[in-house]
């Protein structure tokens, strides 16, 4: 029997992230006490990667 489908994704209407209180995004997940944005709750440094900011383009000059 096929269960996943759609009848099941009537089922998802709970809030799973609520407002994290040091970054006030809704990244706070609920049950894991762990913000996705931030890392608040896991970790006291700021979650950030090298990946988020753009590089600063080098410019090539001619000798």
């Amino acid at each position: 029997m096929a269960t996943d489908g759609k009848p099941s994704f009537g089922k998802k209407n709970k809030k799973t992230h609520i407002i994290c209180r040091r970054c006030g995004r809704v990244a706070m997940h609920k049950t894991r006490k762990i913000c996705a944005a931030c890392g608040f709750g896991a970790t006291a440094k700021l979650r950030k990667y090298s990946w988020q900011t753009k590089r600063k383009v080098v410019s090539k000059a001619r000798k």
